[in-house]
């Protein structure tokens, strides 16, 4: 009872600190952003930290004694128990060009284990959630990978790396061995997003590489609480520190790795 109790609270503070920060990038994205660049396509915006800051002053005002780890620069390592994973804006290009498609990831970790997972996205008021071992749930309505077994009818989702100018590893042969194999493929721009599309059946799979740990936490846990199955692209064991992911509706998973593999 007292786990629960528990999970229950960090799910509500979490949620609320969501809420707070995707309204405030909700109100702003017409708004001019401050840009500063991690790389030549690597961009963050004063929105990204100001996001952030909102966050974890909301989290750590109920959790102080809690570690966190945060893309723009937030490291909090305290030794403890648990862990937040934030990614405050999640799709940072698509926001700085006021293209609305983008979300706020949060996490926690467990003695290293994803026990929470929250992606929202504030444009169409979608809250995705997941507690471990509870389902996966939409705006609090219990949502299933889609039934899709066949590759050739499947809708994917990937991106890109930061690196792909510079980089052979970009994903950009991926790309087209599965263009030709499948009925279409979309490229979002938010990682966390297309997990949870891959989550409530809009996506039947999708994968990516060179992500983060604040990419990838909140949804890979909806990805498997809402049916779906996740590893890296020989299909092994995937971390939320590993270079790759493969998230699908476990129908087209092997099919998935056949084509990652070149089989």
């Amino acid at each position: 009872m007292e786990a629960l109790m528990d999970t229950n609270i960090y799910f509500r503070v979490s949620r609320e600190a969501a809420l707070k920060a995707g309204r405030m990038l909700k109100d702003n994205i017409d708004q001019p952003s401050e840009i500063f660049y991690k790389g030549i396509v690597d961009l963050v915006t004063n929105f990204d930290t100001q996001a952030q800051r909102m966050i974890f002053d909301h989290i750590s005002s109920c959790f102080p004694g809690h570690d966190y780890l945060a893309e723009e620069g937030l490291s909090q390592k305290k030794g403890a128990e648990f862990r937040w994973i934030i990614d405050p804006l999640d799709g940072t290009t698509n926001y700085a060009h006021s293209f609305p498609v983008f979300t706020v990831s949060i996490a926690l970790e467990k003695k290293g284990e994803v026990i929470l997972g929250l992606v929202y996205d504030p444009m169409k008021e979608e809250m995705f959630s997941a507690v471990k071992g509870e389902g996966a749930f939409l705006n609090e309505k219990e949502i299933r990978v889609s039934a899709v077994d066949d590759l050739d009818k499947s809708l994917l989702a990937t991106g890109f790396p930061y690196d792909i100018r510079t980089s052979e590893v970009n994903n950009i042969a991926h790309f087209n061995n599965f263009l030709t194999r499948v009925q279409g493929i979309r490229r979002c721009g938010s990682a966390a997003m297309d997990l949870c599309y891959v989550a409530c059946g809009r996506f039947d799979g999708f994968w990516e590489l060179k992500l983060s740990p604040w990419d990838m936490a909140a949804g890979a846990l909806i990805v498997q609480e809402a049916g779906g199955r996740i590893s890296d692209f020989q299909d092994e064991e995937f971390t939320i520190f590993s270079s790759e992911i493969l998230a699908s509706n476990g129908l087209i998973h092997q099919k998935m790795v056949d084509v990652l593999t070149g089989k």
